[in-house]
């Protein structure tokens, strides 16, 4: 399967400007055309993507029935078909041929079921749909009605180039509440784009930390420090969505329900997907970069506590591994860490999968049944293996599992990460694997070095998941805390029963409690005795949440 990808891949990259000539349909395969719209008076790249869905389901989803839009979910029961190709420069007006089996996910589009479809074309110019789906600049055609098996002669029009967005002025379709939020934010939100000499001495030019400093409410007119929290995003996060983030927690203090803090909200993206502040060979000193060059810069010019006791880690998903890491990597650095649903900390439970076992697999078990790796409430949503395809069929950089490989693994004779399984068999490398564990198994990390760390990191680590987390994180979250207790270490993991990984923060209608919870916790420690109102009730305290 990886020769067939790699010679799909040639075939789509050898034509040149221009109009494309169609690959010969051998085996009955269906061929699409693709056409830039009049709109389009420049020379254009990219990968050409091309999504089905079927048309009862894409009517279902959208609203008043009108679709338009048509989206993979890798990890959703509806995922929809992928198809794609590589374009190299064409000019205005050029036909592009794609060949809907060339590279195609979960499955082939001859072998999707007869019957009618919402189809759409992307050009994702940028080639970075694997991490946040379509953005400024990429090229996008109207959602159309075909019927599978797909007639000759088909053609979609690319017609819509995507715009730039501007994360302080809010479409007219999202509510006044919102955007109220932002209004009162921006006066208190500072732009953070700070040139790392570490990390542009790794790449051989400028590489740029970004995010934002969000004061307080009275900072501007006082003199006393804060202490300060370093939150970061998780996958599929940037810059413009902290934005929001940032409208929440200045709003909370607004309001009294959060305590006044400096938040640093930082952008943890790149372009191969979460550098997640891993130092490492392949994406660059990202944690010491944070830890020993932009902290100090920042402590300079804001009137921050600038001590352990004063410095604390939050983040979900993605961001909850990075905190986790940096937490335990910088002990000295950092007075806690507060992470949600963080990623495996145990690569014995890899979203289930134990990458040290003999013959290990991420696609199939021993029994030869399918790992999953999504679901909602006992039901699976989504295969390990599909959600893969899908992301290979999207492109090269930027998606989950590549993600991993650039954070994680060595540097390969090509000068790339080594992958840490086979994308064609599921087959984990225990070369590999072995490196993922010497360098960022977390827990591996604290068996090992427990005695040296104990001292700067013992009651520091706070975890908070949910029993049903979507992607399974629950379970390394287990490994985790045995381990940790195993060494005698004064731990805080908490398990919020029946909750997923996108309502672990919600309590009825209130999205953003457990957020207030965490915050009046760091406060607490750098000013001992400090409590929350009553109106900030605990979430996921009691039997078994904490020693």
């Amino acid at each position: 399967m990886r020769a067939a990808i790699a010679a799909a891949l040639m075939l789509a990259t050898a034509s040149g400007a221009g109009a494309f000539a169609a690959e010969a349909p051998t085996g009955g395969h269906p061929i699409l055309q693709v056409q830039l719209g009049p709109q389009i008076q420049t020379p254009v790249s990219g990968r050409l993507l091309v999504f089905a869905q079927p048309l009862a389901v894409a009517k279902a989803a959208a609203k008043d029935g009108k679709v338009t839009r048509v989206e993979p979910d890798l990890f959703g029961a509806e995922k929809g078909n992928i198809s794609a190709r590589e374009v190299a420069t064409v000019q205005p007006g050029a036909v592009i041929d794609i060949d809907l089996d060339g590279i195609a996910a979960p499955q082939a589009f001859s072998q999707l079921p007869p019957g009618d479809y919402a189809v759409q074309a992307v050009l994702d110019q940028n080639h970075s749909y694997n991490y946040n789906s379509r953005g400024p600049g990429d090229l996008v055609s109207p959602v159309v009605e075909l019927k599978l098996p797909l007639a000759a002669g088909v053609k979609l029009t690319l017609e819509t180039v995507e715009p730039v967005t501007d994360p302080w002025n809010l479409p007219a379709s999202v509510s006044e509440t919102r955007r109220a939020l932002r209004v009162a934010l921006r006066p208190h939100a500072h732009e953070i784009a700070f040139v790392s000499p570490a990390l542009s001495a790794f790449w051989g030019r400028p590489i740029t930390l970004k995010g934002w400093v969000v004061t307080p409410p009275g900072y501007e007119a006082g003199k006393d420090r804060y202490p300060t929290v370093y939150y970061t995003t998780g996958f599929g996060g940037t810059a413009n969505s902290l934005v929001g983030v940032g409208a929440s927690v200045f709003d909370g203090m607004a309001k009294g329900r959060t305590p006044p803090m400096i938040w640093v909200l930082l952008d943890e993206s790149s372009a191969t997907g979460t550098h997640e502040f891993a130092d490492g060979v392949n994406n660059g000193p990202w944690g010491a970069a944070l830890t020993q060059e932009l902290i100090p810069d920042l402590e300079k010019h804001w009137r921050m506590d600038a001590k352990a006791s004063g410095r604390f880690l939050n983040g979900h998903s993605s961001g909850g591994w990075a905190t986790l890491w940096l937490q335990t990597r910088y002990p000295k650095v950092f007075g806690g860490t507060w992470s949600t649903s963080p990623d495996s900390s145990d690569f014995h439970d890899f979203s289930g999968v134990d990458l040290y076992a003999p013959g290990a697999n991420l696609y199939f078990k021993p029994d030869g049944s399918t790992w999953p790796i999504a679901r909602d409430k006992g039901k699976v949503l989504a295969s390990s293996r599909d959600a893969t395809l899908m992301e290979e069929a999207l492109g090269e950089y930027g998606g989950q599992m590549r993600s991993f490989d650039w954070v994680f693994s060595p540097r390969g004779p090509d000068g790339r990460p080594m992958p840490m399984f086979d994308r064609a068999t599921g087959a984990v490398d225990p070369v590999v694997a072995a490196y993922w564990r010497d360098h960022y198994d977390i827990a591996e990390r604290l068996k090992r070095d427990w005695p040296a760390l104990k001292p700067d990191l013992d009651g520091k680590v706070h975890l908070i998941v949910g029993t049903a987390d979507t992607f399974y994180l629950d379970g390394a979250a287990h490994r985790l805390e045995a381990v940790m207790k195993g060494l005698g270490a004064k731990t805080d993991f908490r398990y919020l029963e029946g909750r997923t990984h996108f309502d672990l923060y919600v309590v009825g209608d209130d999205d953003r409690a457990l957020l207030d919870q965490i915050a009046w916790e760091m406060y607490a420690v750098a000013r001992p005795g400090a409590k929350p109102p009553t109106s900030v009730p605990p979430v996921g305290r009691g039997p078994g949440g904490s020693n």
